[in-house]
């Protein structure tokens, strides 16, 4: 008798975390896992949102390999997300290192610093669609003071990506500032006083001591900040609505106008499927570089 209650007693603990963690299972499974199961699906099927999905196997991910716009949006993607990442995380380390020490209004600085990172995408696309504007904007105007001509910065092949990369640096950097502040704080004192008794200089207490403790923070930063460029659409969209031309269209843009323009869901899903899982080997590759510090 006490064996089987002991045993009835162990079958109650085992199921108890289960119980806890049911709604959310619940609600992964019908909101997350149940849709990506369904995509996959729609890849593999051509539809226009009208009628039901007929089956056509890997012709979408065929016909994706051979789409000059494709490639084209995967390519700017790609030199965006290379030109933001590195540029945004180095004006972070500088930002919350110059920040990190004893200076007046160090508050209202970070503040300030840190205040384009919260602000609406879409309301940052404005402000720099202003800034940049070729009959009205601000840098226009400062230009044709020095005697240069005006520049058609949101509408040049050219110009236009550059333009719109200047502006991800000014929302991204305060971003990367504040965790790399927090690195920076994570690093005890004592280290610095016993390489300034060394003799050690500033800049050789940044390569032995600054770089290497904050090793962790730039892989964080650097895997978050590589998945923000694959994901990049609401500043591009409203800045340039992804042209002139294709010349600022990445693969989010592109993924949106074949579902929703052209109305080829199967076809705009298998692009997605190809950006679900860039995004997610990178995320992979995240959770494998915390497991092994």
């Amino acid at each position: 008798m006490s064996t089987q209650s002991a045993r009835t007693a162990r079958t109650r603990f085992n199921f108890t975390p289960y119980l806890f963690l049911a709604p959310n299972l619940i609600l992964f499974l019908t909101f997350m896992f149940i849709p990506i199961g369904y995509a996959f699906y729609i890849s593999l099927t051509q539809w226009s949102l009208i009628g039901s999905p007929q089956w056509v196997g890997l012709a979408n991910f065929v016909r994706l390999l051979g789409e000059r716009e494709f490639w084209i949006s995967m390519w700017n993607t790609l030199y965006y997300t290379v030109t933001t990442v590195p540029a945004s995380m180095f004006l972070g380390l500088l930002g919350a290192i110059l920040l990190n020490r004893r200076i007046p209004c160090k508050g209202i600085l970070r503040g300030s610093f840190f205040a384009p990172a919260v602000t609406s995408l879409v309301t940052a696309g404005l402000i720099w669609q202003w800034i940049f504007s070729t009959e009205y904007g601000i840098i226009n105007y400062l230009l044709t003071l020095v005697g240069m001509q005006p520049q058609p910065w949101l509408t040049s092949n050219a110009l236009a990506m550059p333009s719109v990369i200047v502006a991800t640096l000014w929302i991204r950097s305060g971003y990367c500032m504040v965790i790399y502040l927090a690195g920076l704080q994570g690093i005890p004192r004592e280290y610095y006083e016993a390489a300034e008794i060394d003799g050690a200089g500033k800049l050789s207490q940044f390569k032995y001591i600054t770089w290497p403790l904050l090793g962790s923070t730039t892989t964080f930063l650097l895997v978050i900040c590589v998945i923000y460029g694959f994901m990049a659409f609401d500043l591009l969209y409203v800045m340039t609505g992804g042209g002139p031309g294709f010349s600022t269209t990445v693969m989010v843009h592109y993924i949106y106008q074949q579902a929703f323009s052209v109305g080829e869901m199967g076809y705009a899903t298998a692009a997605a499927v190809i950006l679900f899982l860039l995004i997610f080997s990178l995320t992979m590759f995240h959770l494998r570089e915390d497991r092994s510090k």
